[in-house]
């Protein structure tokens, strides 16, 4: 070999090694730093400092590993373990993690959810201040994490599913800032006990059936807090249980992979193969990452050396995975004794830097308030006698707490405000607690929903357009025309689920879309409710516009958990930088039996704060609001009614260009002597009932509600009241339900009590599952007969 040839491959070759073993070792470092973190935060809870932690110690080798190959365009789903895998990929750093664990409500210093969530739940932005979706393609992406054990996997199918679209919808081919024609993976991490949730085999099941680049990564450190891992799961073994599903030639499936948590050479290698055969092939799969430890335990909540034997013990200090790396780098030449000790030292002194940091940022400004509070108490002083005392005593109360907080400053000024009066030293007192209530406010209460130009009440009412000669047609027929020219203007809406593909749904609504869209834009699922709703939730967060099926109102429960935990809260405890404009349409009210006439509007209103509901007394209605929804980013649930497909309706002429405003009732009957509220197939019986009452002299004004979430914004039915000074609220829900949210909406929330000629009432189905047949229906839910005589009741006080 020529002389310089064999200088250059030695100094190539060096070069190499040493570009290596710097990643080498700053990959050691970050763990360290980790693992530094993870031991301070627990001080801080038990100091005082924090209120609670939970943290990622003795799974950061593995999670540096991971983060190597996670890339601009993928999308994380995780859960609360996953510090090092944010360090590393650069999407937090320490000091955003403690000041998480403080809870730091403001965005700079805390820019996950403003101080809403528990610490170790990440979240990076997905939408501009206006609701435009930022360019998700060129940054790694997190979803917001949730707490639930094994909540994240049905969010994880959909964020997956969303690149099989990319990849495979032709529609979707120019939205490059949202996809690299479907390259992205989405990283799952789970803990080897909530394997055991339905969430993950439903999950699980659905990836293969569906083949999307999803990778999950289970945890396993042997227990389920304190439950050994042989009554978790069967075989003892989650990659042994799953062995049904391996993807083999000629079949679906997914893959599986073991590996060692302690082993970072073999993480790195499995790592690498199985993430680039899922992002090539979208083959899911699962990485089982054995003989990890969790050297805190659990939470602070307890010490694991309640239920850990004594050699457990000693066998986790034995195999945790820095001194396991450690091992390796003394062993394969690749750091000194020395280097690594002043490394490790380093590491500690840096997070100890950052920690303090975090703290200072968040005590600063409660210690400004505090401050501030003083100050303006004492000028209460002088006064003498026993308000000074009691006053006195406030201050010296506030002041000596160790680490106050803001409830203590609130505290300590409405108090002052009770004792101060209407004195003129009391004014400034006022002032200043009533500015921070509207502070308080938006820290804590804030971005339930979009609140800007993306909120659905933002939208302009567009009234709907007839032309002569509108032809009458069935209810179905209505929204199957108007899903045929929606699908045709947004290429972004997808609709899927039970029988929703091939017939077009069980009522006809999208008959003959999916030959002319396409199987990637409506489509068929499993029977799999859950997963559905986790489908739809992905699609929602890469900036699609699903909508989700659900094939009877009954059947919600089953999705309800993602819904209620996940769909509902996105944008609340992102602090508004993530939304989800999930729309899940679903039919219900009046039909047959327990299982296929249920009407839990009760349920639904107090699961889904965040969502709206919509509640339609026929499909014209329901396109409009179908519209107002699409043109903001809220998420929304529709219930459609099941006895309105077949009812003649005239077809309007600007389909996909009229709104319905959402909290804006509509007064479908004028009367003057009794208001009666409800919404959906009810609304047909109080008409006919209205008409058999007017024979009789007595004259109903009916309001239709349209929306139960948002209620009433513009107190339409306090005005139908001062009318006729009687109120009636009839519901096909449950006494105490949908009945009882509308009763104390309109007599406490708008005052309507003091508009009243009568006692107010509500009329409701029964409190059990509606009987079959027509007999069933009778005698379970408000018929004519007990509208009649409620009214004539009424009418008689």
């Amino acid at each position: 070999m020529d002389n310089q040839i064999y200088q250059d491959t030695i100094a190539g070759e060096k070069l190499s090694f040493d570009r290596f073993r710097e990643e080498v070792l700053r990959d050691y470092r970050l763990a360290c730093e980790s693992r530094e973190a993870s031991l301070l935060g627990r001080r801080e809870v038990l100091t005082g400092k924090a209120k609670f932690g939970i943290f990622g110690d003795g799974k950061e080798i593995a999670q540096v590993a991971m983060a190597k190959f996670f890339r601009p365009g993928d999308f994380r789903a995780g859960y609360y373990r996953d510090q090092t895998w944010m360090f590393a990929s650069g999407l937090s750093t320490i000091e955003q993690f403690f000041a998480q664990l403080y809870s730091n409500p403001d965005l700079e210093h805390e820019p996950f959810s403003g101080g809403r969530q528990m610490n170790a739940h990440f979240s990076t932005p997905f939408v501009r201040q206006d609701g435009t979706w930022l360019n998700l393609a060129d940054r790694r992406n997190v979803t917001s994490d949730i707490a639930p054990t094994a909540g994240q996997m049905p969010r994880a199918l959909g964020l997956a599913f969303a690149s099989s679209l990319f990849r495979n919808s032709p529609a979707l081919k120019s939205f490059t800032d949202l996809s690299h024609n479907g390259n992205e993976v989405c990283f799952c991490t789970i803990g080897d006990a909530a394997t055991s949730e339905g969430h993950f085999w439903e999950t699980m099941n659905a990836a293969g059936v569906l083949q999307v680049p999803l990778a999950v990564f289970v945890w396993d450190d042997g227990y389920g807090i304190s439950v050994p891992r042989k009554y978790q799961t069967v075989k003892g073994s989650i990659s042994e249980a799953l062995k049904g599903f391996q993807q083999k030639e000629g079949t679906n499936g997914i893959d599986i992979y073991r590996v060692r948590a302690w082993d970072y050479a073999g993480l790195c290698e499995v790592f690498e193969k199985g993430i680039r055969k899922v992002r090539d092939t979208h083959i899911p799969a699962v990485f089982h990452v054995e003989e990890m430890t969790q050297p805190q335990g659990h939470s602070t909540s307890g010490s694991h050396e309640r239920y850990k034997s004594p050699e457990r013990l000693e066998w986790e200090r034995e195999w945790d995975c820095l001194p396991k790396m450690r091992e390796w780098l003394f062993q394969n030449a690749l750091a000194s004794e020395a280097e690594l000790e002043e490394l490790e030292a380093a590491a500690k002194l840096e997070v100890r830097a950052q920690r303090d940091r975090a703290w200072e940022n968040y005590v600063t400004p409660v210690n400004e308030q505090v401050a501030h509070t003083v100050f303006l108490l004492n000028g209460l002083l002088g006064q003498g006698g026993e308000q000074e005392a009691k006053v006195q005593a406030l201050i010296k109360e506030l002041t000596s707490i160790r680490h106050p907080l803001r409830k203590d400053v609130m505290h300590a000024l409405a108090t002052a405000v009770l004792l101060g009066g209407s004195t003129p030293e009391a004014e400034g007192v006022r002032v200043y607690y009533e500015a921070l209530k509207e502070l308080n406010r938006d820290i804590y209460n804030s971005n339930l929903y979009n609140e800007g130009p993306a909120s659905a009440l933002s939208v302009a009412e567009v009234a709907r357009i007839y032309e002569e000669g509108a032809p009458l047609v069935n209810g179905y027929e209505v929204l199957n025309r108007y899903f045929d020219a929606l699908f045709a203007e947004n290429p972004k809406v997808v609709a899927f689920g039970e029988d929703v593909g091939k017939i077009g749904d069980v009522n006809q609504g999208l008959a003959g879309l999916q030959e002319k869209f396409g199987k990637e834009r409506v489509f068929d699922t499993g029977i799999r409710e859950l997963t559905i709703m986790g489908q739809g939730l992905g699609l929602a967060l890469r900036g699609l516009r699903p909508i989700a099926e659900i094939q009877y109102l009954d059947y919600l429960l089953y999705g309800l958990e993602p819904l209620s935990d996940d769909v509902a809260t996105t944008h609340y405890r992102s602090r508004g930088q993530q939304s989800c404009p999930l729309i899940v349409r679903t039919r219900g009210h009046r039909l047959e039996g327990v299982w296929h006439s249920g009407s839990p509007m009760g349920m639904v209103l107090g699961a889904l704060r965040g969502m709206y509901v919509c509640v339609p007394r026929n499909m014209t209605q329901a396109v409009g609001m179908y519209n107002t929804l699409l043109r903001g980013n809220d998420p929304a649930i529709m219930v459609e009614s099941l006895n309105g497909y077949r009812l003649k309706e005239r077809l309007p002429a600007n389909l996909t260009e009229y709104t319905v405003p959402l909290g804006v009732p509509e007064v479908i009957r004028e009367g003057e002597d009794i208001t009666i509220v409800s919404y959906g197939s009810m609304l047909r019986i109080l008409q006919e009932a209205a008409v058999a009452l007017e024979q009789t002299g007595i004259s109903c004004e009916i309001v239709d509600v349209q929306t139960l979430l948002p209620f009433d914004r513009g107190q339409v039915i306090l005005q139908s009241l001062k009318k006729t000074s009687r109120l009636l609220f009839v519901d096909e829900d449950v006494p105490g339900g949908a009945a009882a949210f509308m009763f104390t909406e309109v007599i406490e929330g708008q005052g309507a009590y003091r508009w009243l000629d009568a006692s107010p009432r509500t009329l409701t189905a029964k409190a059990h599952r509606p009987s079959y047949g027509s007999d069933g229906d009778y005698f379970s839910k408000p018929n004519l007969d007990e509208v009649l005589e409620t009214v004539r009741k009424m009418m008689e006080e």
